[in-house]
């Protein structure tokens, strides 16, 4: 797993979450191949209302009763490996939209790392 602490690469890719990937959500294709890549970690996060290139507004108001909601995953480590990724991305994303942002990560720690495997100044490098 990889540990960040300074320059990093955010990848945000939206889409709808009634996409799919061979029958799967395409959402959830994301997040395992970004795993399956090494990738430090990936999240989805559920929006309650959006639009996009349809312009169809799609909410999650009980009265107007609508699917397709948007969905972000954001992926965030090196430019190096966010930007080897994005093939993966040519192949799955048809319909959405990608976004690229420099970050600063303040602090990542992996599971089971070990506390003393620091710097001098106690940080963590890319």
């Amino acid at each position: 797993m990889t540990r960040l602490t300074g320059s990093a690469l955010r990848l945000t890719v939206f889409v709808g979450e009634n996409d799919t990937w061979h029958h799967k959500p395409l959402y959830s294709e994301i997040v395992h191949r970004a795993h399956a890549a090494g990738l430090a970690g990936a999240s989805v996060f559920h929006g309650i209302e959006g639009f996009g290139a349809s312009s169809l507004i799609h909410t999650s108001r009980l009265l107007s009763l609508s699917e397709d909601l948007p969905v972000a995953v954001v992926v965030v480590d090196t430019e190096e490996r966010v930007r080897t990724f994005l093939p993966q991305l040519d192949e799955l994303v048809t319909e959405g939209l990608v976004t690229l942002d420099d970050c600063q990560v303040i602090r990542y720690v992996g599971r089971g790392d070990d506390p003393g495997d620091t710097d001098m100044k106690g940080e963590r490098s890319l």
